[in-house]
Parts: C-alpha cells; structure tokens; sequence
C-alpha cells in the first residue's frame, strides 16, 4: 500500500531518533576503562587486528581503515578466513578488537582460542558483559542495551551505529593523545580533495623566473611590464639583498594611472610590509588568508626572501576553494 510522504518521514525521523537515544546512552555509559583501551592502541608495537561477522564485520571493516588512516596500523581479519589459515596473520604483538552485539558469534570462537593460546591482548565490543566473547577478553567496551531502530528490534541499526561510533571515538582519542599532526594526515591522504587542502605552499607555489619581482629603484613602468607579463595582477619589490619590501597590483595601477607618469618611482607607490606566508604553510591556511584579508596572492618567503608565489587561481585548478 501506498504511504503518504509524511507517513515515511515520520518513520525516517523516529528512527533517527531511536540511534541518537543509543548514542546518548552510549555516551552516559563509558567510563575511565575506555581510557584503557586507548592506551592499549597507542603503545601496540604490532598491527590493531579488527574482526567481526555481519554487519558488525562490515563495522570492524571501517574501524580499521579509520585508524589507518590517522596514524595506527590497523587491518580486518575475517573471522572466517581467519579459521581456514588467515589466524597467521595475527601475532603476539598485535592488540585483536572483537565486534559482536550479543558476543556469541560461533565464527570467532577460533579466533577468542587462539589469541587467550598465544597470550594475544583481546578487546571486546559487545552488549552481553557476560558472552563468551565478554569472558575471552583483556577488556570489554560495553554497550547498552538499547532499541534497534528496526520496527522489529532485530535488525542490527542502533547496535552497530554504536560500534561505529566506539570506533570512531577511539581514533579520534588517540589521535589527540599522539598529538597528530596535519602534515602528518596528509601523508595517509594523498589522494583526493582532503589530500590536496593538505598540501603545502611548497607543493604549489611558481618559482625562479615566474616570479614576479623588480628592484626597489625601478620606475613603474617596469612594474607594468613585469606584470603584463605575469598572471599574478601583481608584482613584488626587493631590495639589494633580495628582501621583499613592498607590493604592487594591478588593481592599484588602474587606481592611480592618473596620478603619475610612467617614470615615477616605485617605491613611492607600493605597499610597504607585504604579506608573506612560509613555504610550509598548508593550502587550507592559504585559502582561510585569502577570503580573510581579501586578497588575490601571496609570497612565499625565506628569511624575508621570496622564493614563491601563490595565486588564488591556483587553489580553484586544484579544487581546493
């Protein structure tokens, strides 16, 4: 039968409503042990070894790319797999996580034997504290017993929105404690917009004979001609030592084209103490600079000296504004 459109969104909302009461509870309900577990991450000398059947696999799947991706070396062992030769992969060095809402899954029991065999630490992630996966383990993050958001209460939805956002929240806790840094996400992320925004004005930036700078004595009419020739709209000022001392665009040219003949001296017209921005500042800054203080490009300098420059027409060709 048909169903009237505010018939579904009443269903899509009372769901919503359903996991975000998980989550709430979720979140009432962890203690100082979680603190535990996340020390155990930090200090793993081998691999986090992620593992779980069902939906509850497909949660441990994320999980272990989540924390590959911010630093811990992390991988999904089917529990399946893992009884037909893939127990192999797993070592005495590594910390194995167990995902199972009510912790009875028979496909990880060869697994629970073979990590309390080796004396391998196991972490538990179940609602029953008192499962065979609960009583296998070093530890046992708990979750509530809460509603699934299934009309039924059977289909894995609050459960294993919870598991995801355990998953989530041990990542995110680890990655503040090891103090991760953003240069340091850029090299798990290479690919793809949020690798590109990770970039730095080193990655971009033109250099040697594109930049376009003249000597502080120079008339404007050669400013005029170094930024004909160039596609920055401006032009930087250096003294005898190569120093960036002063700035000029072609927005201040059509300005005061009036109020001077082509002899006249630069440095009378330019905007002293340019902005400057370092070679290792991400893209991402660079583009907060840009709408921040309104302005088209920046030089990047060493010492004062410009070894670059950045365009806001760079940043859109890389899909980063």
């Amino acid at each position: 039968m048909t169903k009237s459109k505010n018939q579904i969104l009443n269903w899509v909302k009372d769901a919503i409503e359903i996991e975000r009461r998980g989550l709430k509870a979720l979140s009432e309900s962890m203690t100082s042990d979680i603190a535990s577990v996340v020390e155990l991450l930090i200090r793993c000398e081998g691999r986090v070894v992620l593992t779980g059947i069902g939906k509850s696999g497909h949660i441990a799947r994320k999980i272990a790319s989540t924390l590959s991706s911010t630093g811990i070396t992390a991988v999904f062992v089917h529990p399946s797999e893992a009884s037909h030769g893939d127990l192999g992969m797993i070592t005495h060095k590594d910390l194995v996580i167990g995902l199972s809402k009510s912790g009875e899954s028979t496909e990880l029991i060869d697994i629970l034997n073979y990590c309390r065999r080796f004396g391998i630490v196991l972490v538990g992630v179940t609602e029953q504290n008192n499962s065979t996966l609960a009583r296998s383990c070093n530890h046992v993050i708990s979750l509530p017993k809460a509603l699934e958001a299934c009309p039924l209460n059977l289909a894995p939805t609050t459960s294993t929105t919870m598991m995801l956002v355990i998953g989530d929240a041990l990542a995110v806790a680890c990655l503040q404690a090891r103090q991760f840094s953003p240069e340091r996400f850029r090299d798990y992320h290479p690919g793809g917009k949020l690798g590109r925004k990770l970039m730095t004005a080193g990655d971009l930036m033109h250099t040697g004979e594109q930049l376009p700078l003249i000597d502080v004595d120079a008339k404007i009419k050669e400013a005029i001609i170094v930024m004909s020739h160039g596609r920055f709209g401006c032009v930087g000022i250096v003294n005898a030592v190569g120093e960036l001392v002063g700035i000029y665009t072609d927005g201040d040219l059509r300005r005061q084209i009036s109020e001077f003949s082509l002899d006249h001296p630069i440095r009378e017209l330019m905007h002293a103490a340019p902005r400057k921005v370092s070679v290792d500042l991400l893209l991402v800054e660079i583009t907060k600079l840009f709408a921040d203080e309104r302005i088209p490009s920046v030089f990047i300098c060493q010492n004062n000296i410009p070894i670059g420059i950045i365009h806001i027409h760079d940043l859109l060709q890389k899909g980063i504004v």
